[in-house]
C-alpha cells in the first residue's frame, strides 16, 4: 500500500523559508513522478511543483524562482524548498504520487508576522 506522509510545515514570518519533507513507501518511489500541491482556505487545490522520475520540473508561475522540488531516491523522500515566503503561500501543502494517484495528509504552512 502506498503511502506518502508529509512533514516540516509551520508558522512562519513572511521572507522566511521551510523546507517541506515527503516520505513515501509501497512503491517503486524512483520511477514515479511525484508532486507538490497546496489548498487555501476557500480556494481549490492546485499545483505547487512538479517533479518527473528523471528530475525535470515545473512550476506554477506563483512559485518560480522562490520554491524548489527535489527528491533523493535513496531515501525515498521528496523536497519543497520555499523561500521568500508570502502570506499567500499559506495552505495546505500536499505530496503526491502522480503515476499512481496516491495523496498524503498535508502539512499546513502558515506564513504571518
Amino acid at each position: 500500500q502506498v503511502q506518502l506522509v508529509e512533514s516540516g510545515g509551520g508558522l512562519v514570518q513572511p521572507g522566511g523559508s521551510l523546507r517541506l519533507s515527503c516520505a513515501a513507501s509501497g512503491s517503486d518511489f524512483s520511477i514515479n513522478a511525484m508532486g507538490w500541491y497546496r489548498q487555501a482556505p476557500g480556494k481549490q487545490r492546485e499545483l505547487v511543483a512538479f517533479i518527473t522520475s528523471g528530475g525535470d520540473t515545473r512550476y506554477a508561475n506563483s512559485v518560480k524562482g522562490r520554491f524548489t522540488i527535489s527528491r533523493d531516491n535513496a531515501k525515498n523522500t521528496l523536497y519543497l524548498q520555499m523561500n521568500s515566503l508570502k502570506p499567500e503561500d499559506t495552505a495546505v501543502y500536499y505530496c503526491r504520487n502522480v503515476d499512481m494517484n496516491y495523496w498524503g495528509k498535508g502539512t499546513l504552512v502558515t506564513v504571518s508576522s
